[in-house]
């Protein structure tokens, strides 16, 4: 059974970076497309970005239209980073890593049944 563990969240003041780390141990990791949500008080769980399998040239990758060009998501074998540049105040939130055992490399949180505990982004402007 993979269980997955977010690190890297803190305050940072806008513009800043920061690199989450979304580790997992046990099962299947890198067969299982992985995304990263976000959620932030009062509001539902938002998709930020997901990355397939890996296909030899480091996995298939899509963005929130929010995150594109300022995030980067990327993996190895058993990690899954998500890199964060220029952030904006809006992007506090807790973050979420979140796997498919079921292979689906999708948007929406649903497709995902394996989540980590999140770990919280605080962006000062």
């Amino acid at each position: 059974q993979v269980q997955l563990v977010e690190s890297g969240g803190g305050l940072v003041q806008a513009g800043g970076s920061l690199r989450l780390s979304c580790a997992a141990s046990g099962g299947a990791f890198s067969q299982y497309p992985v995304a990263w949500f976000r959620q932030s008080a009062g509001k539902g769980r938002d998709f930020v970005a997901a990355i397939s399998w890996s296909n030899g040239y480091g996995g298939y990758k899509m963005y929130a239209d929010s995150a594109a060009g300022r995030f980067t998501i990327s993996r190895d074998d058993t990690e899954v980073f998500l890199q964060m540049n220029s952030l904006k105040p809006e992007d506090t939130a807790s973050y979420y890593c979140a796997a498919s055992r079921r292979g689906l490399y999708s948007r929406q949180p649903d497709d995902y049944d394996i989540w980590g505990q999140g770990t919280q982004v605080t962006v000062s402007s």
